[in-house]
Parts: structure tokens; C-alpha cells; sequence
């Protein structure tokens, strides 16, 4: 716990939050829950935040952020695009198992924050198509991939593996078949862009 002294930031209150809801669930986030919980006025927090909408949507905005910095690394890597792609998308299902199993319940809670910041959400699924798309636009310039429209392929692809990564499907992930069937789903995306038998 920071000294009664230190100063108060969005940082610490973001991280204030985030305990509160691991604490007493999504409804507690809000600006009131979290300034009891700093010790402060609510008016201090509101200094940071001008509503209770906003402090989740920047709740949900942190969590969202910690998944992407390996997702951008590894589409800036090296190797060829299908080892890239699968890589990608290894690691965004890896990711997404690991808050699921190590922290349940707050991984449940920022499913139900999630539905309703709408914006935040939007924004982190772009960017996620547009990591993804820039993985097969290099496989199309390298010749790896056929000729398609990344940002369609892209999303394709989310789509297609979404069963394996969307916190919706959380619940199937512990079927001791769904790692088959997403090679199965990835051979069939390969093959789609034109990596005939070909494993990323």
C-alpha cells in the first residue's frame, strides 16, 4: 500500500480499481468504491476521471493493453508470415487461458466491465485486425500468402479462431479436443491463403 502521502494518479487509481473489482466484483468499480478504497475523497478522483463510465472504460482500456506488446513484437519479427500468423495467434490464446485460469474471477468481472465499453473494446479488436493484417501483407509481398486483402484476411482470421481466444468461449476451454480442433481450424486457414499443406 502507497504512503498516505502519495500523490494520487490515474496510474494509482486505474490500479485501485482493478483491486476493488478482484475484491467485490464489477460493480464496485466505480468512482465512489475506488476513492473509499484510495482513502481519498471522491472528488480527488474525480479529478481524473469525470465519470464512472469513464474510469471503467479505462479499466478495461489497461487490461486490454497488457495483451497486445508481444502480439505487435511478434508481427514485427522474424521468420516467414505463416510462422509469424501462427505465432500470433498462439500467443493471443495463450494469453487469454493464463487470465482465465491464474484469475477467474477478475477475468470474469472484465468480461462483464467489457460489454460495456464499447469503444474500448472496438478499438483493441482494430488493432488486433490490423496486427494481424500486417503479418499477411508481408506473406502476400513475400509470396507466402496469396494475393488477398489483409485487413479482410485479418479479420478472417480473429474470426475463425475466435472459439479458441474470445473470452465468450472461456467455458470450452478446457475440452481436452479444443487444441485439435484449432490445428484443424489452422490448417484450413492456411490452405485458404494458399499455404497448402504447410503448418505455421
Amino acid at each position: 500500500m502507497p504512503p498516505a502521502d502519495t500523490p494520487l494518479t490515474l496510474d494509482r487509481i486505474l490500479a485501485a480499481a482493478e483491486d476493488v473489482i478482484r475484491r467485490h466484483g464489477p460493480d464496485k468499480a466505480t468512482v465512489v468504491d475506488v476513492a473509499r478504497a484510495l482513502g481519498v475523497s471522491h472528488a480527488a478522483v474525480y479529478r481524473h476521471v469525470a465519470t464512472t463510465a469513464e474510469l471503467r472504460d479505462l479499466v478495461v482500456g489497461r487490461w486490454v493493453e497488457t495483451t497486445m506488446p508481444p502480439l505487435r513484437a511478434i508481427a514485427a519479427g522474424a521468420g516467414t508470415a505463416p510462422q509469424r500468423l501462427r505465432r500470433l495467434i498462439d500467443a493471443l490464446i495463450a494469453v487469454k487461458r493464463r487470465r482465465a485460469a491464474d484469475d477467474p474471477e477478475l477475468f470474469a468481472a472484465y468480461r462483464t466491465l467489457a460489454q460495456g465499453a464499447e469503444s474500448v473494446v472496438t478499438a483493441h479488436v482494430e488493432e488486433l485486425i490490423e496486427v494481424t493484417a500486417a503479418v499477411i501483407r508481408s506473406g502476400v509481398k513475400e509470396r507466402t500468402f496469396r494475393s488477398v486483402d489483409p485487413i479482410a484476411a485479418g479479420r478472417s482470421v480473429l474470426i475463425a479462431t475466435s472459439k479458441f481466444h474470445h473470452p465468450i468461449h472461456a467455458a470450452e476451454w478446457a475440452d481436452p479436443n479444443i487444441d485439435a480442433a484449432y490445428n484443424d481450424v489452422w490448417q484450413l486457414l492456411m490452405d485458404g491463403l494458399g499455404v497448402a499443406k504447410r503448418r505455421g
